[in-house]
């Protein structure tokens, strides 16, 4: 059973919480951070910077764009083997792309053996055509190395409708990365290029055990707490990680929990609340899906803040923008902003913001535009 929950005012979790996921102590590398949230999510929308780049520069001490796809992959030829300490891949049974340590692939091998006999256009069994192209690409990797979908001689088009106009050889290629047949070997900007398993990952990371289905599950239940650090459980999570969780009782929100080796981040937060102590209210622009909000229920109880991305919102029904980011000022989420990067002009605008009365973010957006190396 997990002990009696921890009674804490909401000022006194919101402390707990920009703390754990790293926003008040950034961690000295990718490493440590991705080591600290299980995994990073990857995008390729590229607005204003990607989703990663969001993520990580509020995380990571003196963190440059594009340093996740160095520790994923270095620079130029890429690594070997050896020398690789992450790889990118999809939350199981999801579409959902990701940077993992090498300990998450066995956990994986479950879900790509699943997809090779599931219909999805994206992910699952190869049609007949791929099939013939699959035996093709795999030769031509084998002989030449790291390929992408445009280095594959074949002009067929893919008739599924989930790729449009895609060709046959991307459809291929990624439902072979799904199934786990091939891996991103490197990026060319961000083209993928793919290569054999055992040319990127070792033979020692390739033989772990694949786990039972109870040893996944609970992973991935840990997964989430380490990922959001003050999330909701549903009953059957719950049920698996009892051992390692200590409740956290809120008022107005439903049952919070968070990992109990996080929990002495609450030792002395609450004696700051009464007179309240300060937290950096240096505005910082958060990822659409940053790890403090990404839970939209968690985000409205606890933050007050109702959120919702809305980049695959049709444009009439949007609140805030095609991609807007939420401003975190101390203790609160203040309003958002919809910037937008104009690489040719080398400035950064902003289509629309809404900041509460009070706040000020021109300096967060002054540190974006210096981060992506443009001018306000």
């Amino acid at each position: 059973m997990p002990p009696a929950p921890l009674k804490v005012s909401p000022e006194t979790a919101r402390r707990f919480h920009r703390r754990a996921v790293l926003l008040d102590s950034p961690a000295p590398d990718v490493a440590t951070a991705l080591a600290h949230h299980g995994y990073i999510q990857i995008d390729p929308i590229n607005v204003c910077g990607r989703m990663q780049e969001h993520i990580l520069r509020n995380r990571v001490r003196g963190y440059r764009e594009g340093d996740l796809m160095l520790h994923l992959h270095g620079d130029g030829p890429g690594l070997t083997a050896e020398r690789r300490m992450a790889f990118e891949h999809h939350l199981p049974d999801s579409n959902v792309l990701v940077a993992f340590p090498l300990d998450a692939w066995p956990h994986l091998r479950a879900a790509m053996h699943r997809r090779t006999s599931h219909r999805s256009a994206w992910s699952g069994k190869l049609t007949s055509r791929e099939k013939q192209l699959a035996e093709h690409i795999l030769a031509e990797i084998a002989a030449r190395g790291p390929l992408s979908s445009e280095d594959i001689d074949d002009q067929r088009r893919s008739r599924q409708a989930g790729w449009g106009s895609a060709s046959l050889a991307k459809s291929t290629l990624q439902k072979l990365f799904f199934h786990g047949r091939v891996l991103i070997a490197r990026r060319d900007n961000n083209r993928r290029l793919y290569d054999l398993p055992g040319r990127v990952l070792t033979a020692r990371v390739l033989a772990l055990k694949e786990p039972g289905r109870g040893d996944t599950a609970r992973w991935l239940a840990i997964l989430k707490l380490r990922q959001r650090r003050l999330v909701t459980l549903k009953r059957d999570e719950l049920r698996l990680v009892e051992d390692l969780v200590q409740p956290v009782a809120v008022a107005g929100c439903p049952p919070l929990f968070c990992l109990r080796e996080d929990a002495v981040l609450f030792d002395g937060l609450a004696a700051l609340d009464s007179p309240p102590a300060a937290v950096s209210s240096a505005p910082l622009l958060l990822a659409p899906l940053d790890p403090l909000i990404y839970d939209r229920r968690v985000t409205q109880c606890l933050w007050g803040f109702d959120y919702t991305w809305e980049v695959y919102t049709p444009p009439a029904r949007r609140k805030r923008g095609y991609y807007a980011l939420p401003i975190l000022a101390g203790l609160e989420i203040v309003g958002h902003v919809d910037p937008k990067a104009d690489r040719e002009r080398r400035r950064l605008a902003v289509v629309s913001r809404r900041v509460r009365r009070g706040h000020r973010v021109a300096s967060a957006l002054n540190q974006l535009a210096k981060f992506l190396g443009l001018r306000r």
